[in-house]
Formats: C-alpha cells, structure tokens, sequence
C-alpha cells in the first residue's frame, strides 16, 4: 500500500510537471509571436488557409519553417494561438517563421480533397496541380508577402505532413532548402492500410470513421465524434463483426466514400498505383532528413523507402537517413527509453531532439554549424547504441540465410534430404492475436511484445538456433523465403523474427522486465503476406489444394544484434488478429467481399526439404 502511494504520488508530481510545461510553452508563444492568417492562392485560382506566427523580436531576418496538414491548423481566428509551434519548445525559442496550412479540401481551404492526390509528371497546362504545385505556389507567395525573412524555407511533418513534405520537395522552389519527412506515408498500398496486401483492420476503421467523413461547409472547424465502441476488447469486436463487407453494412453505410473505394480495390491496381510517391521524387534540391522508426506499427515501409529513392533518382542531393528504436512519431512523444517491452538503456528521443533535427534545420536555414550527421544514423536494437554508416543498408552487411529446419531447428545449413515438412490447422473463428492487449486502440508497443504467449499456441510454427556463441548483429532488409501448400485454396502467411533472451533477471529500466518477467521472446521484426499476391499484387490467384508454392516477400530493414547466450527464433502462422484482417481461407476474388460462409478451417504446411529449402535471408555485419 505505501508503495502504491509514492507510486501515486509520483504520477501525480508528473503529470503536473507536464501540465505546467504546456501552460509555460503556451504561455511563452503567446507572449512572443504574433499571428496572421491568409488565404494564400494557388494557380488554378483556389485559396489555401495558411497561418503564420511571427517572432515579435528579430534581432536578423528568419526562415520560413512550414507544415502543410489534413488535420487543421486550428485554432481559428488571429487572436487565437496554438500551444506549441514546434515539435519541441526549442524549435520556438530558435525563433523560426512559423507557417501551417490546411492542405486543399480540408478544413478552412478551398478546393477538393483528395487522399495521397497522385502527382504529376508531366503536366500538359499551367492550371495543373498536385502537392508539389501547392507546395510552389504557397513558398512563392510566402516570400512575396511575409516581412522580415532570409528567403530561406523549411518543411517537416509527421505521418500524413511527411508525405506533404516528401511531396513539397519534388521540383523544389529554390528558396526550399531543408525538408524532413518523418514517418512519411510514401505508398498507402504498403503503409498503414495494407502490408503486402494483407489489411491492416483496427488502424483503418478508426483512422477512417473520423478522417473519412465528408467535411461540410458548416462543419470546416469541426472533427466528428469518436465510434463508440460497444466494448474495449478488440479483439471480440472485430470477431463479433464477421466478414469484413459488414462494417459498410452495420456501421458506415456508404458515408465514409475512401472505405467504399477501398472494397472495391483489393488489389495493388491503379486506384492504388497512383497514390505512390516513391517513383517520383525527382529534383530534389532541398537537403532532406527522413527519419522513422523501428516498431512504427503504421509507417516503417514509407521512410525507408523514401531514402532509398531519394538516393537513387537525386545522387548529388544531400540525403540523410534517421532510423530509431521508437513507434509512430516516437521521437517527439515521450523520451524513447522504453517502449512495450523493450528498453533501450538511455533516453533515445532526448538525445535525436538535442543533436540531430533542430541542428539539421539551423544548418541549412540560418547558416550555423554543419552538424556531424552521418549518411544514415541508425539505432542498433539489442545492443542498444547509435551507429553512424556512410550507406543503407551497410556495405559491410554479408548475405546469410537460416533455414527452417526439422524438429523446431534454425539452421544455417541447407536442408538435407531427411527434412520434410510441419503443418498446422488455422481457424478463421479462432485466429492467433497479435497482442496480449485487450485495449480497444491498437497496441503500440506489439512491435516488441513477448511472443510467449504466441510460441504457446497449436497454429504457429517455431523454430529456434542453439544458444548462440557470439553476438549476431542484422542489418539490411529481412526477407522470408518459404515453400508453402493448404488444403483450401487461400491463406495469409506471418513470419516473425524474434530474440530469445536468457531465463534469468535483466538489468533494465523496463519496468515489466525489472519486477521479474525475464527470458522474453523478444519481437524484433514481423510481417504479413497474401498468399495470392506471391506472383503479382495486380493479379492475384488461388492457392491449388496440396500444391507447393513459393512466396518470397520482404520484412522490411532492421539493424538488431542478437548478443552472445540469446537465441534467434522465427514463427511461421497464418492469422495475426485483428490487426490483420481474417483471411476466410476460400478463394473469393474481392476477399472484402467475402461471406461468412467463405470461412473455413484449413491445413497449411511449410516445407523445408532439399528441394524446398525455407528461410529467413539478412545482411550480418562483422
């Protein structure tokens, strides 16, 4: 009882601190900018809302720093200020120009919405727009009628902002010379609404229910409320809403149009196709910084990607790569020293906020010192330590694979002739969970869950090394590669690579940890794949009962060190639920449309003989 009180009271004092923090920040930009707002016109003639806070004092001329949001740059009216301009009150204090605006359709500007609206190549008239054009036309008009800046422009944001950002670089105005794309979305066929064709259920009906809705003229400054969920277990509400056709049925009714969209485009086609940004990065002249994060549960494919483009299409732009151990936009939501289950030894948000981006833009929009950020700075998960390379993936990283082998085994060997194979028994009414969460909002820390409870069920797979004799450090892109059958016709296939951790008390600041859970099946990395997709995400196929196949598809970069006396281990399993949605394991071609009837148990086996060698491929570093 006494140490519940401290506990308590502890609590308390924090919450306090904090709250009195963001009074103090609040305070601090009230008392030291001034507000302006405009209607900033674009060249087919539509008027964007566009804030702008001016520092009060200038002892010399400012950058412009601008974020461009489907998420409003409330609040409205001059005479009302946000609490924080920056993503940290030392951005404000540096005393930036700050800029916000309502991307087009939404909120207080003109025109009509589009989500991720594809970009244009190669525009045929003057009047054609896309991020990029109102990217242009708003740096252009900024510097023709905001007093008292440098002619120099910045450009960052998070998640959505990332993609405006990644986007706002594309044929660069000249004045735009420092963007960071964080957690951008780059392709929303790969991040946040599918993942190799699998639909990612929970963030997609909640982001959707609200986001979706048809903003009306009398609503511009106004959210929707909440879905009022019946329960707080997710898990037993999506179970209870059957085949996935029913949320259009039961719950949204033909109001939210980009859901609508979405079941009649399962595939990767050209509705999808063209909401990805990836292959057209070009003229980029502005220095970027992309960040991202490990366990991002909705955005780890985009910034990765993002780079990698970047570095290919823009071999002279000045290209940087952040990857830290953090969740969705971690690095500027608490001090990144723990995370679900994992912790990282120091306070890993702390040290990316004083060292790496308020320096990136100072570097290159107020001439200060160049900071010493490497090619890519990247935090090695295991070992806990940043490590600085000069390319990503490393050039140092050697090609290894490790096969599935008989008896549970990971083995660097191939497969002999006396492997076979290991089946199990999925059941689309009893799918795997992939948390032992019951909250109703997806789990952000499931990326590095103990996946005992997993390791436990009939339907997954599990295959483990010896104990290891030396550190095992990956880095570079995981990719499975598994010879596969069923006896229906279709099936998901979740592979997961996880850290067996040594059966004895830790020394961490994890809490979970400390109060004596050791031996954790740590989760480094895990990844869903369609099966009907293995050919071509245009065209998908069914699955021939008995039929081996092989799937190959990639779990995305990691940089993890497995240390001496752990062991690697890899789960092979078919339902991740409900953070996939269920696969009903009988081919339908639309599978949204599926019918509760389409649900059926099936055998699902993985071969790992001679000729149909399964395994898991990484970079290792010396």
């Amino acid at each position: 009882m006494y140490r519940f009180a401290i506990f308590a009271v502890t609590l308390c004092v924090s919450f306090t601190a904090l709250a009195d923090d963001a009074a103090e920040r609040a305070a601090y930009i009230r008392a030291n900018y001034t507000k302006f707002e405009y209607r900033v016109p674009m060249r087919d003639g539509v008027k964007l809302f566009t804030s702008v806070y001016m520092p009060n004092v200038r002892s010399a001329k400012m950058p412009l720093l601008l974020a461009r949001t489907p998420y409003s740059c409330r609040p409205y009216g001059a005479d009302k200020y946000a609490k924080r301009l920056g993503p940290y009150a030392e951005f404000e204090k540096e005393g930036f120009i700050f800029v916000y605006q309502d991307v087009r359709g939404r909120f207080m500007s003109e025109g009509k919405f589009v989500n991720m609206r594809p970009h244009i190549d190669n525009k045929r008239t003057r009047t054609q727009i896309d991020e990029s054009t109102d990217t242009y036309d708003t740096i252009r008009w900024l510097l023709k009628n905001v007093p008292g800046h440098n002619g120099k422009v910045g450009m960052r944001g998070i998640s959505y902002l990332g993609f405006y950002s990644a986007a706002g670089a594309i044929d660069s105005h000249p004045a735009l010379k420092a963007v960071s794309p964080q957690a951008p979305i780059a392709d929303w066929y790969w991040d946040d609404m599918h993942h190799h064709g699998a639909f990612i259920l929970p963030l997609n009906f909640r982001f959707f229910h609200i986001f979706g809705q048809e903003q009306k003229p009398a609503a511009t400054m106004t959210w929707p409320e909440r879905f009022d969920f019946p329960t707080q277990d997710m898990y037993a509400f999506y179970k209870d809403l059957g085949p996935l056709s029913n949320v259009e049925k039961l719950h949204f009714k033909g109001k939210i149009k980009f859901w609508t969209a979405m079941m009649e485009h399962p595939n990767y086609d050209e509705f999808w196709q063209s909401r990805n940004i990836v292959p057209h990065l070009k003229n980029i002249r502005a220095a970027m910084l992309t960040v991202g994060g490990w366990y991002d549960a909705e955005d780890l494919y985009g910034p990765l990607a993002i780079y990698k483009s970047i570095e290919k299409l823009n071999p002279k732009a000045d290209n940087k790569l952040v990857m830290g151990p953090w969740s969705h936009g971690g690095w500027v939501r608490g001090d990144g020293a723990t995370l679900g289950d994992a912790s990282f030894g120091f306070p890993t948000s702390t040290y990316y906020q004083k060292h790496i981006e308020l320096d990136f833009f100072k570097h290159h929009l107020k001439g200060a010192k160049r900071p010493p950020l490497p090619e890519a700075l990247v935090f090695e998960t295991g070992a806990n330590r940043w490590r600085e390379f000069d390319a990503w993936p490393p050039k140092a990283a050697k090609p290894r694979a490790i096969h599935l082998r008989a008896g549970g085994r990971l083995s660097w060997d191939t497969p002999g002739t006396a492997d076979g194979a290991d089946s199990f028994v999925s059941d689309p009414e009893r799918p795997v969970p992939y948390t032992m969460s019951d909250g109703i909002r997806m789990n952000k820390g499931y990326p590095t869950e103990d996946q005992r409870f997993a390791s436990r069920r009939p339907d997954v797979l599990v295959y483990e090394t010896e104990v290891l004799k030396d550190d095992l450090t990956i880095a570079g892109e995981l990719r499975a590669e598994l010879f596969v059958s069923t006896s229906q016709s279709s099936a998901d296939w979740i592979v997961k690579v996880i850290d067996v951790q040594p059966g004895r008390p830790l020394e961490t600041d994890n809490k979970r940890v400390r109060e004596g859970v050791s031996g954790q099946h740590m989760l480094v990395r895990g990844e869903v794949f369609r099966g009907r997709f293995r050919d071509s995400y245009e065209h998908p196929k069914p699955f021939v009962p008995g039929e081996v196949a092989k799937i190959s598809f990639p779990l995305w970069d990691v940089l993890h060190t497995f240390k001496r006396g752990h062991k690697l281990m890899i789960h092979v399993q078919s339902t991740w639920f409900p953070l996939v949605d269920r696969n009903p394991q009988k081919y339908v071609p639309n599978i949204f449309k599926a019918k509760a009837s389409d649900f059926v148990k099936a055998t699902h086996t993985v071969h790992r003989s001679k000729a149909h060698a399964s395994k898991v491929t990484f970079g290792v570093l010396p």
